[in-house]
């Protein structure tokens, strides 16, 4: 019950990360698009553009990395190999930018950056790799149990 509960807040909360980068960067093209100034040369079309790119990019993944958690939520599984692999990106993605975020920004974001990261690590976690019955028996039809570390019978 735990675990669903623990998928599904962090789905939520990925989700609401994927407005709100959506939103920022909103605010950001429309900045650059009213000040019809360029930044080395560079077109403000072209960087309002690229902003918005971005940030729907971004948000698109935040909210795919969203339904991974969702998923296994709603399912009482572990996600598979893609899924734990796209996890592991986003926890790595969201602790540089924590890390990033104390100089810029300052703790308090910093904190929010951690949260967010312990959530999507305590997700891998509780969802650990589940193997099922018939693999984890030996080939013999032995249980890997009790005498998994002892040699197999000959």
């Amino acid at each position: 019950m735990v675990r669903r509960s623990v998928a599904v807040v962090t789905a939520i909360v990925l989700f609401g990360e994927a407005v709100g980068i959506v939103l920022v960067h909103a605010v950001l093209a429309t900045v650059v698009d009213n000040q019809n100034m360029s930044l080395a040369g560079m077109d403000p079309g072209v960087m309002s553009t690229s902003t918005w790119g971005m940030g729907i990019g971004s948000g698109v993944l935040l909210l795919l990395c969203g339904l991974i958690p969702l998923l296994a939520g709603i399912r009482d599984r572990s996600p598979g190999r893609f899924g734990r692999i796209a996890l592991i990106g986003c926890a790595v993605v969201h602790g540089v930018l924590g890390a990033l975020a104390v100089g810029l920004v300052g703790w308090s974001a910093f904190a929010v950056m951690m949260a967010v990261l312990a959530l999507i690590v305590l997700t891998l976690v509780v969802y650990g790799r589940s193997e099922p019955r018939e693999r984890v028996s030996g080939a013999g039809g032995h249980d890997s149990g009790a005498g998994a570390g002892a040699p197999a019978p000959a």
